[in-house]
């Protein structure tokens, strides 16, 4: 079992907790996610790392309430455990094994939607502790949905609030911000690394596309199982097939085929879209689900 020792609501729907996991804290890095499961009966839940502790053996997680697993999460207080808590899995970010000096180098930009300020943290934590600014933009509905404000504030080198309803910050979509900062300021960015919805990241990527700047985005919106046995976060990316629990979650934002992946998410939900899918994607179909029988 696995003891919660801190259990905090964030905002409406958002939940953080951090979570006695002595293993998975003294290996887990930037990146890397885990999977939850509250007892026997419980559905296996992926989650991106938002925080770790090696010395106090604790790993901290973010979720907001999207069914029944995570609203049964929600109700877990202080002192209640997880039966479950898997990992460190997937791939970390890759600068955490770039060369350090080149690293320092560079000016990158990380972009947070929603519930994505969570796995962007860890990252650019990191890049703090090991002597290296980024700047990050984050955005949300209101100034209410704001996540980690105060820790994310300590850590990057500039922080850009966007609310779309202009009660904070840059009034605008992430997206607005990116453009006047690059194409207004004149700011010059190596790389971006988003991380939120799907739609929001789609945009991000179709932006940065124009502004030849190379974007990393987290597939992680997309995973079901998180072990690569499911299928469920099967995208192309670029000619290549790839499976964001096993192959990422983080790839090249300008080579993913956003279109197909947020209508296959969608497709999968249902019987009859899964059947569908094995018969449009046949060999390289992954029917690990054990519903749409091609697994048999």
């Amino acid at each position: 079992m696995y003891k919660i020792v801190k259990a905090e609501k964030l905002a409406d729907m958002i939940y953080l907790m951090d979570v006695k996991a002595e293993r998975v804290a003294r290996h887990c890095q930037p990146g890397q996610f885990v999977i939850v499961k509250i007892d026997e009966i419980g559905e296996r839940v992926p989650l991106t790392i938002c925080d770790y502790d090696r010395e106090a053996g604790t790993v901290t997680i973010v979720f907001q309430i999207v069914g029944a697993s995570t609203e049964r999460m929600s109700r877990l207080q202080e002192g209640d455990s997880f039966k479950d808590f898997v990992g460190p899995l997937g791939v970390a970010s890759e600068f955490v094994t770039e060369d350090l000096e080149e690293l320092k180098k560079k000016k990158i930009l990380f972009v947070a939607g929603g519930v994505g300020a969570a796995p962007v943290y860890p990252q650019v934590k990191w890049l703090h502790e090991h002597g290296v600014e980024a700047d990050v933009i984050v955005g949300s509905k209101t100034k209410d949905m704001l996540l980690l404000e105060d820790e994310m504030k300590a850590v990057a080198g500039n922080y850009y609030p966007c609310t779309d309803d202009g009660s904070y910050g840059h009034s605008g979509m992430v997206t607005t911000k990116i453009e006047q900062l690059v194409s207004e300021e004149g700011k010059k960015y190596d790389v971006c690394v988003a991380i939120g919805p799907m739609i929001m990241m789609k945009f991000v990527c179709l932006l940065t596309k124009k502004l030849d700047l190379p974007t990393v985005v987290s597939m992680n919106p997309i995973m079901v199982d998180g072990t690569g046995m499911c299928g469920a976060c099967r995208l192309h990316v670029g000619d290549e097939i790839k499976f964001a629990c096993v192959d990422g979650p983080e790839f090249d934002g300008h080579l993913v085929n956003f279109d197909e992946s947020m209508e296959r998410q969608t497709l999968y939900k249902t019987a009859e879209g899964r059947a569908w899918l094995k018969e449009k994607e046949g060999d390289t179909h992954h029917g690990g689900c054990g519903n749409c029988g091609g697994d048999e």
